[in-house]
């Protein structure tokens, strides 16, 4: 499977028709879900951001990174840390303040990885993840291993976050934005050379353009909208600990993303829906005779994520793109 040929950064008017009924399906959810699932649908939401901001890394620029999540936890722990004991704090200042503390340790990580290729980038990546993970989970000034709480939701003023409803709305109109920004960004001059670092970095470096600055740029865009991701994710559960600064939370949205398909972002939306609906689907799985199948979730989501990769190398955007293609020839 090719790196080119593993994206498909043109969504045909059918995967187009399809993404606008999934958003409207979102914003009528609530109307018809239980209070439980419409916040199981707004974690979504924010794991979809979570995904979206990878694959700007690993979709559009081709650059593998599992230390992803350190950026996601950061931006929680930065809203636990900015919350007071006894009051919310503004969102206004605190989520702007978070997802800068998550793009300058991004800017700052990726002046040093984004020198280095292949697997050495990968490894280099999950190194530098493992440092920040251990940083939390071995100093008690920072909470440990229990991590912290956030007994509050932030104060917006103008609406009520502590409404489950409001938050769901606001995650959703995040959601939006941040996906029609990566979107314009996939299709500007810096999407595209993006796009021909990922295809040959060589001959981009040849043309003249300075790679090096353009996949820090990524590197750290990338981690800001991951830290949006953490801070919402810290403001919904009221909970963080280094847990989600771990390999596994970057190997998931690395899955996310191959799972939905690469490098148009509407891929890693749909791949982080899938996974999480796979992995409630698999942990509930019956238990037959002594074999507890939901316990041994990993091994069918494993499985899962192979079949995927093997039938359909550009997610399951793809593939639908794939059949209503057959479809339209069968009818010609």
């Amino acid at each position: 499977m090719s790196t080119t040929r593993a994206n498909l950064e043109t969504l045909p008017r059918s995967l187009q028709l399809l993404l606008v009924l999934g958003f409207l399906a979102l914003a009528l959810f609530p109307a018809v879900g239980t209070e439980f699932y419409a916040q199981m649908v707004a974690r979504m939401m924010i794991l979809a951001i979570f995904a979206m901001s990878l694959d700007l890394l690993l979709g559009v620029t081709g650059l593998v990174s599992l230390g992803h999540a350190a950026f996601f936890g950061l931006a929680g722990y930065a809203l636990a840390f900015l919350t007071p004991a006894g009051e919310p704090v503004s969102l206004w200042w605190t989520l702007p303040a978070a997802v800068a503390a998550s793009g300058l340790a991004a800017l700052v990580i990726g002046f040093f990885v984004v020198r280095t290729h292949g697997i050495y980038f990968i490894m280099v990546t999950m190194a530098f993840a493992q440092m920040v993970f251990f940083l939390f989970f071995d100093n008690k000034v920072l909470g440990g291993s229990d991590g912290i709480y956030v007994n509050f939701k932030p104060d917006a003023k103008l609406f009520d976050l502590d409404n489950k409803l409001v938050f769901y709305y606001f995650t959703l109109a995040l959601l939006l934005l941040v996906y029609g920004f990566l979107r314009r960004l996939l299709w500007s001059p810096f999407g595209r050379v993006l796009a021909g670092i990922r295809v040959n970095e060589h001959r981009m470096r040849a043309m003249g353009y300075g790679t090096f600055g353009y996949k820090l740029a990524a590197f750290t865009l990338a981690g800001a909208l991951a830290g949006l991701a953490g801070y919402l994710w810290g403001a919904q559960t009221g909970y963080v600990n280094p847990e989600l600064m771990g390999f596994h939370m970057s190997a998931h949205a690395i899955m996310m993303v191959i799972l939905g398909g690469m490098g148009n972002f509407a891929g890693a939306i749909v791949g982080a829906f899938a996974f999480e609906y796979l992995l409630h689907s698999f942990k509930d799985l019956p238990t037959l005779g002594r074999f507890h199948l939901g316990k041994h979730w990993q091994l069918w989501m494993g499985l899962f994520i192979v079949l995927v990769v093997v039938v359909a190398p550009r997610g399951l955007l793809g593939l639908f793109e794939r059949v209503s293609r057959r479809k339209e020839n069968a009818g010609d």
